[in-house]
């Protein structure tokens, strides 16, 4: 069982959204990720061990080309 629940939201460049879907998808501790409507494009939900892992994976994913904007949300426990 994931130490950290987490779930980010993004603002992508316009039509870009499924071609970052697809690249975050590939990343470890991802375990959702889909196109939204709405102020956000992207919805990601995160399984970490801990909030250093968290760090890392939320690094990655804003370096992903298209990605202007990213909002992370910590689930408590």
């Amino acid at each position: 069982m994931a130490g950290v629940i987490a779930y980010m939201l993004l603002v992508t460049d316009t039509g870009k959204e499924y071609e970052i879907i697809k690249e975050i998808k590939k990343l470890k501790g991802v375990t959702e990720c889909r196109a939204v409507y709405g102020e956000f494009d992207v919805f990601i939900r995160l399984e970490v061990d801990d909030l250093n892992a968290l760090d890392e994976i939320v690094t990655q994913i804003r370096r992903v080309p298209g990605s202007i904007q990213s909002t992370t949300l910590v689930g408590s426990p």
